[in-house]
């Protein structure tokens, strides 16, 4: 749009207060804004303040508005909004799932799992800074009492207890190897472990590690200290304690730092004394925009469908009269500290946003040696299929260099044996569902193709003809070459950066291999030929065994023990597959 349309549309538009959305000619919002009087602030953008905000502008066709009756409401509708639609030209939060969580799920017989997207109705814990340190944790608490980890899947319909009872993990209640009222037992002691009672777990490990001290069994005690070195450390992220002036009110610490285009805001809650939660928050942050505009988009964009805190401390001044003023209304008390214990708060978040670098760094690593920005959100794409049929794509996301299994999806692709189509148009429907809004998820920072310079190549062919703009690079298995648009690199087999990237392609496999299995087996197995073998009486076999090679592995005894199968059709069974 050029000066003179700019003036025209906002000619239009009302001297009331509410949301503008500048939009391109195919609908995409490039920025969204709210206004005290909606005429006067869009009549602004005729003479664009920074060389950004005239390429935005330029970029514009239209200019859409909502008009709101206060000016509290047009503030959350812009958090909403921008939200909703990613503009690239505005600060936005990308992803808060940052830490783990531990769960205890709202199941008669309850597990236990770290994960980032709990379960409704689940008692939650956390989060926990360090995912290792949390699984140690939750290992030594089932080696201890005996939670279940398994899927509901897994769990139900058992005749026998899986290799969690053998190895000592778990109690089966699954097959009645505890008592209701044991297992309830056992699951109160590890919720008092995570409401405070320590002792529930650190007592039992260092009795453990003292007896094998004794027997002179030096690896297992080693081995009980390192846990019991995790819980304690674990314990200790809750137990730092605040200032006297937030000792009994609920308080969140902002800090707020840069690395290119991207912003990591750190988060520390205190409550009732100690600071009892810690995360870290990316936000695309266009060129030119400060630590003020930051925390400007931070606070609304966060605290729109959360519980307000007490008091927001920040390092800076968010400049923002409407968000003073709906803080204000809600009770929630605004400071940027000078000096005092709350100040040396404020510097510890700013430390936090700022931890960057080090061994585990995986992703900083990985953007420097792509020379692409922190790529926090990272997509996996793989295929399965058996000789062209069956054909599967499996796509896996990894934010903050964990997988977030909320947001994985798989697909059934064309019947063919053509590797590079298939992941050409495994790519094109990811990118297809994302340029048309569809996808609900948003949008990586880096796609990683399972496969070598030809799936890379189709990857890219995709992309290209989708117009999805994300950068794409290849993992191959043979000789672990990471395949980009540039060349073939060969990292050091002990390089962070690669770690990460094998981790994101064995889970794009493996997800894939199992749907591909679901499919197969949905499809056509060899119990098809069996006489006496329906599709009812096969999705027993294959849910008793698991697959085609458990049937045929499983004794006379066992395959009689499946509801439709008799000594006949058994003694068949056997003859047939072996």
């Amino acid at each position: 749009m050029d000066t003179a349309a700019v003036r025209a549309r906002a000619g239009d538009l009302p001297g009331e207060p509410g949301v503008y959305q500048f939009e391109n000619g195919d609908g995409r919002v490039l920025y969204v804004g709210k206004a005290v009087d909606l005429r006067e602030r869009v009549r602004s953008y005729a003479d664009p303040r920074s060389d950004r905000i005239g390429a935005m502008v330029e970029r514009a066709r239209t200019i859409d508005f909502s008009v709101t009756d206060t000016e509290t409401q047009a503030l959350l509708l812009e958090a909403n909004l921008i939200k909703r639609h990613r503009p690239p030209y505005n600060v936005r939060l990308k992803d808060d799932k940052s830490y783990p969580l531990v769960q205890l799920t709202d199941h008669a017989v309850p597990r236990i799992e770290v994960t980032r997207d709990p379960a409704e109705g689940a008692t939650v814990y956390g989060p926990f800074t360090d995912k290792g340190r949390v699984e140690v944790v939750v290992k030594a608490l089932r080696e201890t009492y005996g939670l279940r980890g398994c899927s509901d899947h897994k769990y139900r319909d058992r005749d026998r207890p899986c290799l969690d009872y053998e190895m000592g993990i778990c109690t089966a209640p699954c097959t009645g190897e505890i008592t209701a009222a044991e297992y309830a037992g056992d699951v109160e002691s590890v919720r008092r472990f995570f409401e405070g009672e320590t002792g529930a777990l650190t007592d039992p490990l260092r009795r453990e590690m003292e007896e094998a001290a004794a027997d002179q069994a030096f690896e297992r005690a080693a081995n009980l200290r390192d846990k019991l070195d995790a819980v304690e450390a674990l314990v200790g992220e809750s137990d730092t304690a605040v200032s006297d002036t937030t000792a009994h009110a609920a308080t969140d610490v902002l800090g707020a730092a840069f690395e290119g285009d991207t912003a990591i805001v750190a988060r520390l809650h205190a409550d009732g004394g100690k600071l009892v939660e810690r995360d870290r928050h990316t936000l695309d942050v266009p060129d030119g925009e400060g630590p003020d505009a930051v925390y400007r988009a931070f606070i609304p964009q966060y605290y729109a469908e959360r519980e307000f805190p007490d008091a927001i401390l920040c390092a800076e001044d968010p400049a923002d009269a409407d968000i003073e003023a709906w803080l204000a209304e809600e009770g929630v008390d605004l400071r940027v500290p000078g000096a005092g214990r709350e100040a040396t708060l404020v510097d510890l978040a700013l430390k936090n946003a700022r931890r960057r670098g080090g061994a585990d760094d995986e992703l900083g690593a990985l953007a420097d040696a792509l020379g692409i920005a922190r790529p926090e959100r990272i997509e996996g794409f793989d295929v399965s299929h058996a000789q062209g049929r069956a054909v599967v794509g499996s796509n896996v996301t990894f934010v903050g260099e964990s997988p977030e299994k909320a947001d994985y999806r798989r697909k059934k692709l064309s019947e063919r044996n053509d590797d590079y189509a298939n992941m050409r148009e495994l790519v094109r429907w990811r990118a297809t569902r994302a340029v048309e809004g569809r996808d609900d998820r948003p949008d990586p920072d880096l796609l990683l193709i399972d496969g070598g310079d030809g799936q890379l190549g189709a990857a890219r062919d995709a992309l290209a003809e989708v117009g999805w703009d994300v950068p794409a690079v290849a993992l191959a298995k043979d000789e672990e070459l990471v395949v980009t648009p540039d060349g073939v690199h060969d990292w050091p087999d002990d390089a962070p950066h690669l770690h990460l990237l094998q981790r994101v392609r064995d889970e794009a496999h493996r997800f894939a291999v199992q749907y591909h299995q679901t499919v197969r087996d949905d499809v056509s197995t060899a119990l098809d030929d069996v006489p006496g073998v329906g599709p009812a009486t096969r999705k027993r076999l294959l849910r008793r065994f698991g697959s085609v090679d458990g049937v045929r592995s499983a004794s006379l005894a066992e395959l009689r023990t499946v509801d439709g199968v008799g000594e006949q059709t058994a003694e068949t069974l056997r003859t047939r597959l072996n």
